[in-house]
């Protein structure tokens, strides 16, 4: 077996970790689980409530980013839970205080407003955060999901697209739809976050990680770019990065990276001096399927996640230097 034929079984069994839901629950139960896990997730956790997310956040745009915020979880089940994260949301907006040289940016998914329950519902909750958001200009950026989502994640955002400007949409270049999707998209001239997908789909609909999704990745961008829409490019993938740079594109668009992965990557945009690059910042208490997908994406870090586990002491004050 070569060495990509095992990467791409471990982030197969990881993803299926990661969605595996006996052990999201036994996360949610299991404070030992918890505390086992966490010193390796602190790296991509920025918090677990708003002073540590806020502590974060000022220290970020201190040295030169943009932010993104997104309260960890996906796929809310209940009438109470749904309600509970829709309260975060209105209560994290009364907190923030966007400048003129730093902006944070709010993302979610609608099955952690109720999608998962019903469509009318998510509409109405993603409503009362776009109408709260507006007024004081901040972003908002719906995320992408599993291909089963996607229909209904497009219904809702071009219903809620006609009402507020203030939101924009992500786009999966490993769905072989969204070479279509895109097309309407681009029609409603709002802000777009392209990503590659992490998400384990199946081949018949999506393509694989490799040099053809980079080449649909660049060809999407390119086409963004070209229509003169606000866009992102969200992406830890250097050789993908060193191709948008190629094509000038990241003075175009700003370049989005999730907090704690490959920050070195993320310097090397903001010394670029183009335009000011963003880190998204997941917080929260239900972050274990973020953590695992973070894994997932690059196997390797499951090395680092142990070395973080072992020498937890020790590597404590790192996460707050790694920028």
């Amino acid at each position: 077996m070569s060495d990509f034929e095992q990467r791409e079984i471990t982030t197969r069994a990881l993803k299926s970790l990661a969605a595996d839901s006996f052990l999201r629950e036994l996360f949610i139960s299991s404070k030992s689980f918890q505390d086992f896990l966490r010193p390796a997730a602190n790296r991509y956790i920025v918090g677990e409530n708003h002073f540590e997310l806020f502590e974060r956040l000022q220290h970020l745009e201190n040295i030169g980013y943009n932010t993104g915020i997104e309260f960890a979880g996906e796929e809310a089940s209940s009438i109470s839970e749904v309600n509970t994260i829709v309260n975060e949301y209105l209560n994290l907006i009364d907190h923030i205080d966007n400048g003129v040289d730093s902006k944070s940016q709010l993302g979610f998914d609608l099955s952690n407003l109720g999608s998962g329950i019903s469509k009318e519902i998510a509409i109405l909750n993603c409503e009362k955060i776009c109408e709260k958001a507006i007024k004081k200009d901040i972003p908002i950026i719906i995320s992408m999901e599993r291909s089963k989502w996607t229909d209904i994640i497009l219904d809702i955002f071009f219903i809620l697209r006609k009402k507020f400007i203030n939101l924009g949409i992500t786009l999966q270049a490993q769905l072989n739809r969204t070479e279509d999707d895109i097309k309407d998209v681009l029609k409603t001239g709002c802000k777009i976050r392209l990503v590659k997908g992490v998400y384990d789909e199946t081949r018949n609909i999506s393509l694989p990680r490799g040099s053809k999704l980079d080449k649909r990745y660049l060809e999407i961008l390119i086409n963004i770019a070209n229509n003169n829409n606000i866009f992102s490019y969200a992406t830890q993938d250097p050789k993908l990065v060193e191709m948008i740079r190629g094509e000038g594109i990241h003075k175009k668009g700003e370049h989005e990276m999730l907090h704690g992965v490959k920050p070195e990557l993320i310097k090397s945009s903001r010394d670029l001096f183009a335009i000011k690059p963003r880190i998204a910042c997941v917080y929260g208490y239900n972050w274990y399927l973020h953590f695992m997908h973070r894994l997932a994406e690059s196997p390797e870090n499951i090395y680092q996640a142990f070395n973080d586990i072992y020498f937890r002491d020790e590597i404590k004050e790192l996460y707050n230097h790694q920028y």
